[in-house]
C-alpha cells in the first residue's frame, strides 16, 4: 500500500493548520491510501533544535518521510515565510530526503499578501531536498477555515473546492510515481535476468 506522511508545522496546539492537515490526510486515506501524521510540534524540542535525528524522538518521523511516496508539508505564515519549527525538521533530512516523493505544500495566514510565500519560500526549500513533484500548493486565509465546538474544521465553501483539486493533484502524482518505480523495477529485473541458450 502506498504511504503519505503529513507534515503539520505549527507551534500552536490545536491550530487551523494543525486541524487543515488533518482534514486533508481524512481525505487521502478516503481515497484508499495510507497516511500517517507527523506533527513537529510534538517532537522532542531540545533534540529538534540540537538536530539529533538519531534520537528515538525524531528517528520515527524521519524514517516515517524516507518510506513515504507522498508528503503533505502543511504550515502557518508568520513574517512572510514558513514556520522555523518546519525549517529545523526538514533540515534534519538527508540531503535528497524527499527524492522520488509527491510534495504538496499548504500554507495559511492571515494576509493575502502572503499569499506567494509557498512559491518564494517552501517550494524552493522543498525542490533542493530532491522532491520528484511539487503539486501546485495552496495558500487559506485564517479567517475561512472556522475551528468547531466538536474540535473539526469548518472549511468555507469557496475554498473546498480548490483544496479537493489540489489535493486530487497530489494522489495522482502520488499514484504515478509509484507506477513509474514499478516500470523501472520490471525493466531492470528483465534487463538483469539471463538470457536461455539458443
Amino acid at each position: 500500500m502506498s504511504l503519505v506522511v503529513t507534515v503539520s508545522a505549527s507551534p500552536v496546539a490545536a491550530s487551523r493548520t494543525q486541524l487543515l492537515t488533518a482534514a486533508v490526510g481524512a481525505s487521502i486515506a478516503a481515497r484508499g491510501i495510507e497516511v500517517q501524521a507527523v506533527n513537529v510540534r510534538d517532537l522532542p524540542a531540545e533534540d529538534l533544535l540540537w538536530a539529533r535525528g538519531d534520537a528515538p524522538g525524531l528517528r520515527r518521523a524521519v524514517d516515517l518521510i524516507a518510506r513515504a511516496d507522498g508528503v503533505v508539508v502543511a504550515t502557518p505564515v508568520y513574517k512572510a515565510a514558513y514556520t522555523g519549527v518546519l525549517k529545523t525538521f526538514l533540515d534534519l533530512l538527508p540531503q535528497f530526503g524527499l527524492q522520488g516523493k509527491a510534495v504538496l505544500p499548504l500554507a495559511t495566514g492571515g494576509t493575502l499578501a502572503h499569499v506567494l510565500a509557498i512559491d518564494y519560500s517552501l517550494r524552493p526549500v522543498l525542490m533542493a531536498l530532491g522532491a520528484q513533484h511539487v503539486v501546485g500548493g495552496l495558500f487559506i486565509l485564517d479567517k475561512l477555515l472556522e475551528r468547531q465546538a466538536d474540535g473539526g474544521l469548518r472549511i468555507d465553501r469557496e475554498v473546498k473546492p480548490r483544496l479537493d483539486e489540489v489535493v486530487g493533484a497530489f494522489v495522482a502524482s502520488v499514484r504515478a510515481g509509484i507506477a513509474d518505480r514499478a516500470r523501472a523495477a520490471a525493466a531492470a529485473a528483465d534487463h538483469a535476468a539471463p538470457v536461455p541458450p539458443s
